[in-house]
Protein backbone atom coordinates (compact mmCIF):
# COMPACT_ATOMS: atom_id res chain seq x y z
CA UNK A 1 0.00 0.00 0.00
CA UNK A 2 1.49 3.26 -0.92
CA UNK A 3 0.65 6.43 0.51
CA UNK A 4 -1.68 7.67 -2.34
CA UNK A 5 -3.89 4.40 -1.44
CA UNK A 6 -3.99 5.40 2.44
CA UNK A 7 -6.94 7.28 3.43
CA UNK A 8 -6.60 10.79 4.48
CA UNK A 9 -5.56 10.94 8.17
CA UNK A 10 -8.68 13.25 9.01
CA UNK A 11 -10.61 9.82 8.51
CA UNK A 12 -8.68 7.32 10.31
CA UNK A 13 -9.63 7.53 14.06
CA UNK A 14 -6.91 7.70 16.31
CA UNK A 15 -5.95 4.98 19.01
CA UNK A 16 -7.72 6.96 21.53
CA UNK A 17 -10.96 7.24 19.71
CA UNK A 18 -10.26 2.91 19.26
CA UNK A 19 -9.79 2.36 22.50
CA UNK A 20 -12.60 3.96 23.65
CA UNK A 21 -14.87 2.16 21.03
CA UNK A 22 -13.32 -0.97 22.30
CA UNK A 23 -14.28 -0.30 25.80
CA UNK A 24 -17.87 1.03 25.33
CA UNK A 25 -18.35 -1.98 23.45
CA UNK A 26 -17.37 -3.98 26.21
CA UNK A 27 -18.79 -1.99 28.23
CA UNK A 28 -22.53 -2.43 26.44
CA UNK A 29 -22.18 -5.96 25.64
CA UNK A 30 -21.57 -6.57 29.24
CA UNK A 31 -25.15 -4.98 30.33
CA UNK A 32 -27.39 -6.71 27.73
CA UNK A 33 -27.71 -8.64 24.62
CA UNK A 34 -27.31 -6.31 21.47
CA UNK A 35 -27.37 -6.61 17.69
CA UNK A 36 -24.79 -5.69 15.70
CA UNK A 37 -26.72 -3.00 14.51
CA UNK A 38 -28.20 -2.07 18.32
CA UNK A 39 -24.06 -2.11 19.15
CA UNK A 40 -23.52 0.05 15.71
CA UNK A 41 -25.91 2.69 16.36
CA UNK A 42 -25.33 2.81 20.05
CA UNK A 43 -21.34 3.85 18.83
CA UNK A 44 -22.24 6.13 15.82
CA UNK A 45 -24.66 8.00 18.83
CA UNK A 46 -21.86 8.14 21.28
CA UNK A 47 -19.62 9.17 19.49
CA UNK A 48 -20.98 12.13 18.28
CA UNK A 49 -21.41 13.31 21.45
CA UNK A 50 -18.13 12.23 23.02
CA UNK A 51 -15.94 13.77 20.40
CA UNK A 52 -15.59 16.89 18.93
CA UNK A 53 -14.91 17.57 15.21
CA UNK A 54 -15.30 13.87 14.38
CA UNK A 55 -15.94 13.02 10.73
CA UNK A 56 -18.53 10.99 9.19
CA UNK A 57 -15.69 8.42 8.14
CA UNK A 58 -14.10 8.28 12.00
CA UNK A 59 -17.41 7.58 13.10
CA UNK A 60 -18.46 4.41 10.88
CA UNK A 61 -14.82 2.86 11.91
CA UNK A 62 -15.14 3.45 15.04
CA UNK A 63 -18.83 1.69 14.53
CA UNK A 64 -16.99 -1.32 12.70
CA UNK A 65 -13.98 -1.32 15.11
CA UNK A 66 -16.64 -2.08 17.85
CA UNK A 67 -18.91 -4.33 16.27
CA UNK A 68 -15.35 -6.24 15.04
CA UNK A 69 -14.58 -6.59 18.88
CA UNK A 70 -17.88 -8.38 20.05
CA UNK A 71 -17.67 -10.65 17.37
CA UNK A 72 -13.98 -11.15 18.09
CA UNK A 73 -14.77 -12.14 22.00
CA UNK A 74 -18.45 -13.73 20.85
CA UNK A 75 -20.41 -11.53 22.48
CA UNK A 76 -22.36 -10.31 19.53
CA UNK A 77 -24.22 -13.02 18.13
CA UNK A 78 -27.44 -12.18 15.95
CA UNK A 79 -28.44 -16.02 15.37
CA UNK A 80 -28.42 -16.47 19.19
CA UNK A 81 -30.22 -13.01 20.27
CA UNK A 82 -32.49 -13.53 17.87
CA UNK A 83 -33.59 -17.25 19.49
CA UNK A 84 -33.28 -16.14 22.92
CA UNK A 85 -35.59 -13.29 22.42
CA UNK A 86 -37.99 -15.73 19.96
CA UNK A 87 -38.07 -18.63 22.89
CA UNK A 88 -39.51 -15.35 25.71
CA UNK A 89 -41.51 -13.73 23.99
CA UNK A 90 -43.21 -16.83 23.10
CA UNK A 91 -43.43 -17.88 27.00
CA UNK A 92 -44.71 -14.06 27.43
CA UNK A 93 -47.67 -14.64 24.48
CA UNK A 94 -46.22 -13.02 21.39
CA UNK A 95 -47.16 -14.02 18.25
CA UNK A 96 -44.54 -14.87 14.87
CA UNK A 97 -45.66 -11.54 13.70
CA UNK A 98 -45.10 -9.36 16.66
CA UNK A 99 -41.35 -11.31 17.33
CA UNK A 100 -40.71 -11.10 13.88
CA UNK A 101 -41.24 -7.69 13.67
CA UNK A 102 -39.48 -6.71 17.12
CA UNK A 103 -36.39 -8.80 15.55
CA UNK A 104 -36.63 -6.99 12.65
CA UNK A 105 -36.66 -3.12 14.02
CA UNK A 106 -33.59 -4.61 16.30
CA UNK A 107 -31.75 -4.95 12.95
CA UNK A 108 -31.50 -8.62 12.90
CA UNK A 109 -31.45 -10.18 9.19
CA UNK A 110 -34.49 -11.02 7.67
CA UNK A 111 -33.08 -15.14 7.30
CA UNK A 112 -32.37 -15.42 10.78
CA UNK A 113 -35.86 -14.41 11.91
CA UNK A 114 -37.19 -16.33 9.83
CA UNK A 115 -35.26 -19.34 10.91
CA UNK A 116 -35.99 -18.09 14.53
CA UNK A 117 -39.33 -17.86 14.53
CA UNK A 118 -40.22 -20.70 12.38
CA UNK A 119 -40.46 -23.13 15.71
CA UNK A 120 -43.02 -21.07 17.27
CA UNK A 121 -46.23 -22.30 17.51
CA UNK A 122 -48.82 -19.42 17.57
CA UNK A 123 -51.51 -21.52 19.44
CA UNK A 124 -49.36 -21.91 22.45
CA UNK A 125 -48.47 -18.40 22.56
CA UNK A 126 -52.54 -17.13 21.89
CA UNK A 127 -53.13 -19.32 24.62
CA UNK A 128 -50.63 -17.77 27.12
CA UNK A 129 -51.75 -14.41 26.39
CA UNK A 130 -55.60 -15.44 26.84
CA UNK A 131 -54.33 -16.44 30.45
CA UNK A 132 -52.08 -13.73 31.01
CA UNK A 133 -55.28 -11.41 30.13
CA UNK A 134 -58.41 -13.96 31.42
CA UNK A 135 -59.52 -14.09 28.23
CA UNK A 136 -61.35 -17.15 26.56
CA UNK A 137 -61.24 -20.26 28.60
CA UNK A 138 -59.55 -18.50 31.50
CA UNK A 139 -61.98 -15.43 31.49
CA UNK A 140 -63.76 -15.21 35.69
CA UNK A 141 -66.93 -13.90 34.57
CA UNK A 142 -69.56 -14.31 31.98
CA UNK A 143 -68.93 -13.18 28.23
CA UNK A 144 -71.17 -10.46 26.52
CA UNK A 145 -70.62 -9.14 22.93
CA UNK A 146 -69.26 -5.99 23.97
CA UNK A 147 -66.10 -7.76 26.30
CA UNK A 148 -65.84 -10.61 23.28
CA UNK A 149 -65.28 -7.47 20.93
CA UNK A 150 -62.88 -5.92 23.09
CA UNK A 151 -60.93 -9.54 23.20
CA UNK A 152 -60.99 -10.48 20.15
CA UNK A 153 -59.47 -7.07 19.47
CA UNK A 154 -56.36 -7.37 21.34
CA UNK A 155 -55.96 -10.84 19.92
CA UNK A 156 -55.66 -8.84 16.94
CA UNK A 157 -53.71 -6.16 18.07
CA UNK A 158 -51.02 -9.05 19.13
CA UNK A 159 -50.53 -10.40 15.74
CA UNK A 160 -53.22 -13.20 16.55
CA UNK A 161 -55.30 -13.96 13.50
CA UNK A 162 -59.19 -14.08 13.89
CA UNK A 163 -59.24 -17.16 13.47
CA UNK A 164 -56.84 -18.45 16.01
CA UNK A 165 -58.24 -16.26 18.61
CA UNK A 166 -62.10 -17.87 17.43
CA UNK A 167 -60.14 -21.30 18.27
CA UNK A 168 -58.86 -20.05 21.70
CA UNK A 169 -61.64 -18.69 22.93
CA UNK A 170 -63.95 -22.34 21.56
CA UNK A 171 -61.37 -24.44 23.68
CA UNK A 172 -62.57 -25.52 27.43
CA UNK A 173 -60.13 -24.91 30.43
CA UNK A 174 -58.95 -28.35 30.55
CA UNK A 175 -58.33 -28.08 26.55
CA UNK A 176 -56.05 -25.01 27.43
CA UNK A 177 -54.37 -26.32 30.42
CA UNK A 178 -53.62 -29.50 28.43
CA UNK A 179 -51.80 -27.70 25.78
CA UNK A 180 -49.64 -25.60 27.80
CA UNK A 181 -48.72 -28.82 29.96
CA UNK A 182 -47.03 -30.04 26.54
CA UNK A 183 -44.94 -27.33 25.91
CA UNK A 184 -41.74 -27.15 26.56
CA UNK A 185 -41.62 -23.68 27.88
CA UNK A 186 -44.94 -23.83 30.06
Amino acid sequence: MTDDDAPPEEDVPTPRMLAWARNSAAYRLSKRMMTEKQLSDAIIRKAKQKFDGISLAQIQALAASAVAFGLDVKALDDVAYAEIRTRSSARAGKSKKVIAQTLAQKGVDRQIVTQAVSETDDLRSAVIYARRRAFGPFRRAELDEKQKAKELSAFVRQGFGYELANRVFAMDLEEAEELMADSPWG
